[in-house]
């Protein structure tokens, strides 16, 4: 892993180019500025974000170019590996991903060509999984929640999805770059899953947005919540007095607009690159999970590679993760600006104490026999 103070180097990216406004064309914004005022700010952020973003991709391709390409994996065999990705390629992971094909091509000296399919062209990521973990040669590589593996018997992935764990950033990263991390990383090739993992990243805490305004708690009650069939997350969002609903990510935007569900949860980059805000205006930022993931890549792929590609993947993925790190607070911060100044009803959640109660069981359940494991990873804050 790169050293730490390449964290304090970089600055973070937010998309180039306006954003689009929160909301339906057909539903006013009720808490937007006056439009002379919101286009002048607008602007303003616009032009920071410029100077803000090429800082931060000049400092970036320099930390990369420290990690010098593998000596002799140039002349290696060329070799192509798809790579799945369910969001947009301008979402914090979407980016992470596209710095880690960019660098595998730069450390492997041409021979490793990372073809990156974002936007869930591949499918949904139970689909990516269930192809690649049947043994499916379609799919390579792919990156996913952290939590997604549980379905398939990793019990250790369980524990970075359980509810208010990570307190804040630094303290996910304290876990992703250590020893312990590395562990949980080689669960899935341990148990003969057919896939390995590569490196963490994340994509910025997660949080419930809906069609009707969410104030506390409370307005949770007999909602409609869209999750994925991940044990724990049926359990948080249970927890909370809401209803929840099983709906493929593809079609939660449908689902959003036809009333199959009242809302759904996710980071703030996916929830605007996603147009999200179009049906579902309304967001509480009670940050119930860190958005924890990690990139895997398949037995049979991993095969295919010489020992110097392998390093070069290997490496790739330490700059990739490093630059996500340094990239994903500020990302998400100007995307919250955006939301907010064009419309979009953002609720802050000033005390988290109801919260973390309603949640107590699912942690309970979830921590069984593996309690000193959750323990270490608590303490590391």
């Amino acid at each position: 892993m790169k050293k730490r103070f390449l964290s304090t180097m970089l600055c973070a990216a937010m998309i180039a180019g306006s954003l689009a406004a929160c909301g339906s064309s057909s539903t006013p914004a009720t808490t937007a500025a006056p439009a002379a005022e919101t286009t002048a700010a607008a602007k303003a952020e616009t032009e920071a974000a410029k100077e803000t973003t090429a800082a931060a991709e000049t400092t970036a391709q320099a930390a990369g170019d420290e990690v010098a390409p593998v000596e002799g994996a140039d002349a290696d065999p060329a070799v192509t590996l798809t790579m799945a990705e369910v969001n947009p390629e301008d979402t914090i992971v979407g980016q992470m991903d596209r710095k880690f094909a960019d660098e595998v091509k730069r450390l492997s000296g041409g021979s490793v060509t990372i073809d990156l399919q974002a936007s869930g062209v591949l499918g949904a990521e139970n689909v990516v999984l269930d192809s690649m973990l049947g043994g499916g040669n379609d799919i390579d590589i792919s990156r996913i929640s952290a939590f997604a593996l549980t379905s398939y018997g990793c019990k250790k992935a369980t524990l970075l999805s359980l509810p208010y764990t990570f307190v804040s950033r630094d303290h996910f990263w304290n876990f992703a770059q250590s020893d312990l991390a590395k562990e949980f990383l080689n669960e899935p090739e341990e148990l003969g899953l057919g896939v390995r993992g590569l490196f963490y990243g994340e994509e910025g805490f997660r949080h419930f947005f809906t069609k009707k305004e969410v104030k506390s708690i409370d307005d949770l009650k007999g909602m409609k919540l869209r999750v994925s069939s991940d044990p724990v997350m049926v359990g948080l969002v249970n927890g909370l007095g809401a209803n929840a609903t099983n709906v493929d990510f593809t079609e939660l935007y449908s689902a959003l607009q036809t009333g199959v569900v009242d809302g759904a949860e996710q980071p703030i980059a996916n929830y605007k690159s996603n147009a999200f805000p179009e049906v579902a205006p309304n967001m509480i930022l009670d940050g119930h999970t860190l958005g924890a993931v990690q990139v895997i890549i398949s037995d049979n792929a991993w095969n295919k590679l010489t020992e110097k590609q392998q390093k070069a993947v290997e490496l790739a993925g330490q700059v990739a993760g490093e630059f996500d790190r340094n990239m994903s607070q500020s990302k998400e911060d100007a995307v919250l600006a955006e939301l907010k100044s064009s419309g979009c009803n953002i609720v802050e959640v000033s005390d988290k104490t109801p919260w973390q109660e309603a949640t107590k069981q699912v942690i309970a359940d979830n921590t069984k026999g593996v309690e000193d494991l959750y323990k270490k990873i608590v303490d590391m804050k």
